[in-house]
């Protein structure tokens, strides 16, 4: 396998390149201009334990990981996350005034349909045209269906789940921003291309990194195939122009160390992961790191 450049150098590589060459642009769900770049491609090294942590500032470990197990399990609820180890859906859940607004909100820190959630419900539709619309039969859970034909040793080249569904945007308060995984295998080994619509490179991108390389590395296991390269298309990426001085900053930095991750042995299945899994169990050792850098979040 060729040698892959270190995660941070290629973020870093990235940064720079959408603070200096990016455009500025407005925002109508934020009303804050960003500096928006086109296409940027991460790949992630899964066949090592060297997680894609950023250390030229202080980032959160827990959060990337809380996250990923609340969607694999399809929580539509910020309470759910936050008892996991993440408040990142506080402020989207409570403050986002069309989801306040919306009817289909159920109240204090309903997410509604959206990510895993989603893609724990993809309706299917076994029959046609009734009355002008199409019937719903049941649903279909793409973290099952996946868990299980990799399990088997079956790719379809259709090993995708999915959180776009244009259908379900209204049922949730946020469109989801890292949307598709699809897994491939050769032989036994493991494969991994993440796709993102829009990247919030400063803080969002940070934790997705992790989630994306953890992803593949946690299918890997659970289904005992090789875990190797995870490939992560950043399709919008952007810096928010309340960001641009931290981003400054953070660029004169050096990284440090590279952090390590480790998956509990004792997970091993999709049902592990669904039921009894924590943050304690997928530990990061993140022993070096610069200052934090106070980046705004724009909801």
């Amino acid at each position: 396998m060729e040698t892959i450049k270190r995660a941070e150098d290629q973020y870093l590589e990235a940064l720079s390149t959408i603070y200096h060459k990016g455009k500025d642009l407005p925002n109508e769900r934020t009303g804050i201009d960003c500096r928006t770049f086109i296409n940027i491609d991460l790949t992630y090294d899964a066949s090592t334990n060297k997680v894609p942590l950023v250390t030229t500032r202080k980032a959160p470990t827990k959060l990337p990981i809380a996250e990923l197990l609340g969607y694999i399990r399809g929580y539509t609820s910020a309470e759910d996350f936050r008892k996991l180890g993440s408040k990142s859906w506080d402020m989207n859940a409570n403050e986002t005034p069309a989801w306040l607004a919306n009817p289909n909100r159920k109240g204090k820190d309903d997410m509604g349909l959206v990510y895993g959630a989603v893609a724990r419900n993809w309706p299917i539709f076994e029959r046609g045209l009734e009355d002008g619309k199409l019937v719903v039969s049941h649903s279909l859970d793409l973290f099952e269906k996946v868990y299980n034909n990799l399990k088997a040793g079956k790719d379809d080249r259709g090993e995708v789940i999915s959180y776009w569904n244009p259908g379900f945007f209204s049922l949730g308060c946020l469109r989801p921003c890292l949307h598709s995984y699809q897994f491939s295998l050769l032989g036994d080994d493991l494969y991994l291309n993440a796709t993102q619509r829009s990247s919030d490179f400063p803080i969002g991108t940070v934790a997705n990194m992790v989630q994306v390389y953890t992803f593949l590395r946690l299918m890997a296991q659970i289904t005992n195939k090789n875990p190797k390269l995870a490939f992560h298309k950043n399709v919008n990426a952007h810096i928010y122009g309340n960001q641009l001085e931290g981003v400054k900053e953070q660029l004169t930095r050096t990284p440090l160390e590279e952090p390590t991750l480790e998956i509990n042995p004792d997970i091993k299945t999709l049902e592990d992961v669904m039921t009894w899994v924590t943050v304690d169990d997928i530990r990061i050792d993140y022993s070096e790191y610069h200052p934090p850098i106070n980046f705004p979040f724009a909801i």
